[in-house]
């Protein structure tokens, strides 16, 4: 899928998150939404998504998609910058 007019690359690592497709559109939905996208655009992708099986899915997000730092806020793993290794907790 080519990306619509204006839009860059979502930056969004698919690797890890959960491979539900729904979960899976909804993480591209949330980032690209906070990295500027418009609803028709972010609509466009997931009318994409749904018009074929899993593989069209994965191909079509990571061909919309770069891999980034979009982390979701609450995911607190691998949260180390708050960890002084001399103190006792």
């Amino acid at each position: 899928m080519e990306l619509p007019e204006g839009c860059k690359k979502v930056e969004l690592t698919l690797v890890g998150l959960d491979g539900n497709a729904f979960a899976l559109m909804g993480a591209f939905s949330n980032a690209a939404k906070r990295q500027g996208w418009n609803a028709a655009a972010v609509k466009a992708v997931c009318n994409e998504c749904m018009s074929g099986d899993y593989n069209a899915l994965l191909r079509t997000l990571m061909s919309v998609c770069d891999e980034g730092e979009e982390v979701d806020d609450d995911d607190e793993e691998g949260d180390d910058e708050h960890w002084d290794e001399g103190e006792e907790y």
